[in-house]
């Protein structure tokens, strides 16, 4: 009996497509993902006799990978001594000649996050404070809006499970094609 090319296609389609999303998967989550993004800036005037304003300016930095992170580095042009980090980590402040500092923490366990917070006069502005973020492992994906809540369980896992059928399905027209292709050309 000759092997029918369309049913071994079926079969084999939704294999391949799973080992293709494990190893992907594996590829794209087993790793740390840092990403830091800016919170606010705010001037505040002090209203006093000499008009005073103060600056002000936070960032987040989390780890949002399945591993941890090691040795994040926050790196500054200009690094105000009025800065709080919350929650409250073990870090090093790491000075160097020319002015500018990195703010030197040794870990982020998966979906831990760390907020600074800075308090500076002017000209001074956030913009010439923040220079970069990286860890040992990369550096991190500055964000430019603040992220959004994350969809529900159930919206994800219909997500997923659309992606596999629509994965799947390419496979299969994809060994359909080459088998077409074996068989007009022998």
């Amino acid at each position: 009996m000759p092997l029918d090319i369309e049913v071994i296609a079926k079969l084999l389609s939704p294999l391949i497509a799973a080992l293709i999303g494990a190893i992907a998967k594996r590829y794209f989550e087993g790793k740390p993902k840092l990403i830091s993004y800016l919170v606010h800036s705010s001037a505040i005037p002090l209203n006093d006799d000499k008009n005073t304003q103060v600056n002000t300016h936070c960032i987040v930095v989390r780890n949002a990978g399945k591993k941890t992170a090691h040795n994040i580095r926050v790196g500054h042009n200009f690094l105000p001594k009025g800065f709080q980090i919350y929650p409250p980590v073990s870090y090093t402040v790491l000075e160097s000649s020319n002015g500018s500092a990195e703010i030197l923490i040794p870990t982020l366990v998966p979906s831990e996050q760390v907020s600074i917070s800075y308090l500076y006069f002017p000209p001074l502005t956030w913009s010439q404070v923040n220079a970069y973020t990286k860890s040992d492992e990369g550096m991190a994906n500055i964000i430019n809006a603040i992220p959004t809540p994350q969809p529900s369980k159930f919206v994800v896992l219909l997500i997923g499970l659309l992606m596999f059928l629509g994965a799947s399905t390419l496979v299969y027209w994809l060994f359909l094609f080459a088998a077409r292709l074996v068989t007009q050309s022998a």
